[in-house]
């Protein structure tokens, strides 16, 4: 099955023909790598709303979320459920994990070129090394 455009309805099915974790075993563990998003988007409205950043949080739930989907299929699972006023977060955690893709020929039309980096995130991430 191909997956020209994602949508709420091809959504789980898209992460689950894409999902790689050899130690999973059962559709609650699927289910709770899934969930990291949701985690994800609090995280950054919470950022957005207080200014408090959790980075070194938000790169565990990055970086997991990459080794159980791939990056190709993380990138765009992300931006399909990330909104879009939080584009700006994600892209600059993508950029310093180098998981920010050259194309954006898997992102739905998404131009990412188009998006600035948060300057804030930047620095804090300058610090972490």
């Amino acid at each position: 099955m191909q997956f020209k455009k994602l949508d709420n309805d091809n959504y789980t099915l898209y992460a689950a023909k894409h999902y790689d974790n050899p130690t999973c075993r059962s559709v609650d563990e699927f289910n709770e790598d899934l969930t990291r998003l949701i985690y994800l988007k609090r995280l950054f409205r919470r950022y957005r709303r207080t200014g408090e950043l959790r980075e070194r949080l938000i790169l565990n739930h990055l970086i997991t979320f990459y080794n159980v989907f791939g990056t190709e299929a993380a990138t765009r699972l992300l931006f399909f459920k990330i909104d879009t006023d939080l584009y700006d977060i994600l892209k600059t955690f993508l950029v310093y994990l180098e998981y920010m893709p050259i194309s954006t020929k898997n992102l739905d039309g998404i131009d990412i070129v188009g998006i600035q980096l948060d300057k804030s995130i930047v620095d804090q991430l300058r610090k972490i090394g």
